[in-house]
């Protein structure tokens, strides 16, 4: 191997490396709506009401809370600028470990958005009272388990760009599992083989979501990968 091809394996080696290193951080507890950067990853608290707490850990790590809300979500990962496809970003992966435990309806997920077409889309791994539908689309098998993908149509919702209609992409775990990972570009593929379009990539997260109800999770894991 010549010196210029074994610089060029180190320059891509170390830049993929840097996809994955978590920033050590003091832990932060936020208890309003947030949007920052702790420990190397993009984080997001939102909510319309009640109580929430979030602890910001080392790397994606994170602690959830919440009561009497209508609406939650407590999110670590990756905030792009619209710009670019999934297909231009590379493969996108996460690996999670985490303690859920949802007191109604709730979900521990990958969530993002896209932009051009607007999409709203969640890859589900657990849940609490009430299991998401919409249109089915079609169920494939990946990472240890097999995922039902269902469509809905959300009309004057709230959004990244305000109030607005737009889709929404749900593949959901048949089987709760709270570990493990999600090989997330292959539910993107899957998506678009089944017409349902992926725009310029906003967002993708490790997410615990809570809907008019109480509960607590603790993300130990959440290791983001993107890369070719």
């Amino acid at each position: 191997m010549n010196l210029k091809r074994l610089r060029l394996l180190f320059v891509l080696c170390i830049g993929f490396v840097l996809t994955l290193t978590a920033v050590p951080a003091h832990a932060e507890t936020i208890y309003d709506n947030r949007i920052g950067t702790h420990g190397g990853y993009d984080f997001e608290l939102w909510k319309d009401y009640g109580n929430t707490s979030m602890t910001l850990n080392n790397g994606g790590a994170f602690s959830a809370q919440w009561n009497n809300i209508g609406n939650a979500l407590f999110r670590k990962g990756k905030k792009f600028d619209s710009t670019k496809t999934h297909h231009q970003l590379g493969n996108i992966s996460i690996n999670y470990n985490a303690a859920f435990n949802p007191g109604g309806n709730s979900y521990l997920c990958v969530y993002g958005w896209t932009q051009s077409p607007l999409a709203e889309y969640y890859i589900v791994e657990s849940w609490g009272t009430y299991r998401p539908t919409g249109t089915y689309k079609g169920s494939f098998y990946a990472d240890g388990g097999t995922y039902d993908i269902y469509e809905t149509l959300r009309v004057n919702q709230p959004s990244i760009i305000g109030d607005a209609t737009f889709k929404q992409y749900w593949s959901v775990r048949q089987t709760k599992r709270t570990s493990g990972t999600v090989s997330v570009s292959q539910h993107f593929r899957k998506w678009e083989s089944l017409g349902m379009p992926m725009g310029k990539m906003y967002e993708t997260a490790l997410t615990v979501e809570g809907y008019r109800s109480n509960g607590s999770a603790n993300v130990f894991t959440n290791q983001l990968m993107i890369g070719r």
